[in-house]
């Protein structure tokens, strides 16, 4: 069991850790996401029938770890909103976090186009993050989400057009008024 965990970790802990971070937006996060995972491989290893691939495997543990985080983050926003009497309409909580050193990219339209996977929906982001910044087959990314391939290529669409849209607004502050 040992020699697979550690063909496991050393094949593909890049590429989950990658997925993560781009799924969370925060380093310490991902790294503790990351581990939930492994415990998760090592609890079920003799699960694997081999019938996808190693990697979709992992990366498919991943996403259900991802969304399991994304649960109970709303479950206690929704407590704090709860708590809180927000008198103003459309008052949100946001986080200002800057990004990770690791993902904050040199070329200012990489940067931008980061930011605007913040306005696709959590699918159309697994698919485009799978896809590529992955780069997984449309078949394999199928696998790991558990769709049909017109779906992943349906989803894919709309976030593509999702990006384009915010890719095609002008800066703020950099525009005629």
């Amino acid at each position: 069991m040992k020699t697979f965990f550690d063909e496991l970790y050393e094949s593909y802990h890049h590429d989950l850790f990658q997925y993560l971070i781009y799924m969370v937006r925060d380093r310490d996060l991902a790294e503790d996401l990351v581990q939930e995972v492994y415990i998760k491989v090592l609890k079920s290893y003799q699960s694997f029938d081999g019938r996808s691939t190693e990697k979709t495997w992992l990366l498919s543990i991943a996403r259900h770890v991802a969304i399991d985080h994304f649960r109970k983050q709303k479950r206690k926003r929704n407590r704090i909103m709860d708590f809180f009497d927000w008198n103003e309409k459309g008052e949100q909580l946001k986080d200002y976090a800057s990004l990770p050193d690791e993902i904050a990219i040199q070329n200012d339209e990489m940067k931008q186009v980061y930011k605007a996977l913040d306005n696709c929906t959590i699918d159309q982001r697994n698919v485009i993050i799978f896809r590529f910044i992955q780069g997984l087959s449309i078949q394999e990314t199928a696998e790991i989400l558990n769709w049909s391939e017109s779906k992943v290529k349906t989803t894919q669409h709309r976030g593509m057009r999702a990006l384009k849209e915010m890719m095609d607004k002008p800066v703020e502050g950099g525009g005629a008024a």
